[in-house]
């Protein structure tokens, strides 16, 4: 889907070099099964995604601990990777880019053996770190149940101002009179937040998981300049309200220069954002590999694998995912079923995950393949066409007259001809199909995966792609083998 207008504008405030303050990227060696990987911070907002366990959480904090904090929030890595009863930490390192202007500037937090060093070194920078604390319910927040009691009164409280207002009706959906937070006179150190809408007053106590954490999200002052480090953003929001949160953080990071850093489950949140400003993060046992620039879709598959395919291939787009489901119908109608098709966005991605096929770094076999245009990498096959499949397969459709279409479209040949010939006019040939398909009104996916059938049955040689169909039958074969 297209990005928000706040996000077109954050990409384009970002792109003139107009943020003074900036991590670039971090390393993390020696906690919680990271080994000197690196992630890249390559956009104003980025947002972490990968199971439970891979090391998400981590990141931010490492990020949080790499500052001294401006503001009255105070961050270590002592706090957030400790030694426990269970755990004694050596050998620890976190390396940090860091650019103030136009410079940058290695930095690290290390602990050799017993003691953290770094700390009086570091850069200062105001920080906000908001881990899983904050989506508790308030009667579930220590301290918070004794001040349910109705003969207490307010004593202090500190109201939205109107922008603030705003923003809260508009993430939430619902338009809100007022909003504050206050505290009680049994203890003015806790907050509470008190709303207003369609004529009733009602407080945390009483608000929806998802509400309060809005409401106490918006209290927060952002100062200009900082980095916020959010985990698990979406948490108690609706997609809607993941949607409009997102974009709010856009219009805060580009009129107050300041930079997110968020962990996210949602694809609601990844699609929200552009390819660079998102990051996966795999794990395979003890080794974790990040990936940045990785599709929505991409994500979602690798975070839900409810149909438990015994073979994952990886494609560039949804136009080269139905040429690959349709040349395997063509050519191992029975291995279909029993492999994952997902399009992992760029063609960078794929080569990135190439060379995790290469290095043995998925939990089961995988494949990777890229379009026809692109150069052999290491770990990747190569689509049939030696071209764009959009190119390859219009140009030869239109060398025969685009004849065997329309009957699988239920549509008039001189009509397909007609927004066939027009769009391959379009200089951006990613467009060919969605404009044929919205002038023959039919789904775009439908209308390619008629060409692509036509094209594999009298275009393409008899072997097609005989190179791939033979790697997904050599990891078929070696699974049934293992079993």
């Amino acid at each position: 889907m297209p990005l928000s207008r706040e996000t077109r504008r954050l990409a384009a405030k970002w792109q003139r070099g107009d943020f003074p303050k900036h991590l670039e990227w971090i390393e993390i060696n020696g906690v919680r099964g990271w080994t000197g990987q690196r992630v890249d911070f390559n956009f104003p907002i980025v947002a972490i995604c990968g199971e439970n366990g891979a090391g998400k959480s981590t990141i931010i904090q490492a990020a949080a601990s790499i500052y001294d904090s401006a503001s009255d929030e105070k961050n270590f890595a002592s706090t957030f990777f400790p030694d426990t009863a269970w755990d004694k930490l050596s050998g620890v390192a976190i390396k940090a880019s860091v650019r103030e202007g136009t410079n940058s500037t290695e930095v690290s937090v290390r602990k050799p053996t017993t003691r953290w060093r770094g700390n009086d070194t570091r850069k200062v920078r105001p920080v906000k770190y908001l881990d899983l604390r904050r989506i508790q319910p308030i009667s579930a927040r220590t301290g918070y149940a004794r001040l349910a009691k109705p003969a207490l009164n307010e004593a202090t409280s500190q109201n939205f101002e109107d922008i603030a207002l705003q923003r809260f009706s508009n993430i939430v959906g619902k338009t809100y009179s007022s909003a504050r937070q206050a505290t009680t006179n049994l203890d003015e150190s806790r907050n509470i937040p008190v709303v207003s809408h369609g004529g009733a007053e009602y407080s945390g106590f009483h608000q929806g998981a998802g509400e309060a954490t809005i409401a106490d999200l918006i209290a927060i002052e952002i100062p200009q300049y900082s980095i916020v480090l959010i985990d698990e953003i979406e948490t108690s929001l609706h997609p809607r309200a993941q949607r409009r949160l997102i974009r709010d953080l856009a219009e805060i990071s580009r009129t107050k220069l300041v930079q997110f850093i968020l962990t996210t489950h949602s694809p609601y949140v990844l699609e929200e954002l552009p390819p660079p400003a998102r990051v996966y993060v795999f794990k395979n046992g003890t080794e974790k590999s990040v990936v940045p620039g990785v599709s929505p879709e991409f994500a979602l598959s690798k975070m839900d694998e409810e149909a438990h395919p015994e073979l994952d291939i990886y494609v560039e787009d949804d136009a080269a995912k139905i040429l690959v489901e349709e040349i395997l119908a063509k050519r191992s109608l029975n291995n279909l079923s029993r492999c994952s098709i997902s399009a992992f966005g760029a063609a960078s991605v794929g080569k990135a995950l190439g060379q995790m096929v290469e290095g043995d770094r998925f939990s089961r076999p995988t494949v990777v393949i890229l379009d026809g245009d692109q150069d052999p990498a290491p770990g990747c096959l190569i689509l049939p066409g030696e071209d764009a499949p959009e190119r390859r397969i219009f140009e030869d459709l239109q060398q025969m007259g685009w004849t065997g279409i329309a009957p699988l479209i239920n549509r008039s040949h001189s009509d397909l001809v007609g927004a066939a010939e027009n769009a391959i006019t379009l200089a951006d040939h990613h467009k060919w199909v969605k404009s044929v398909a919205d002038r023959m009104t039919l789904g775009a996916d439908e209308l390619w995966r008629a060409m692509s059938r036509v094209w594999i049955n009298h275009c393409a040689p008899e072997n097609v792609a005989e190179d791939i169909i033979d790697c997904i039958s050599d990891h078929l074969e070696t699974e049934i083998l293992i079993a």
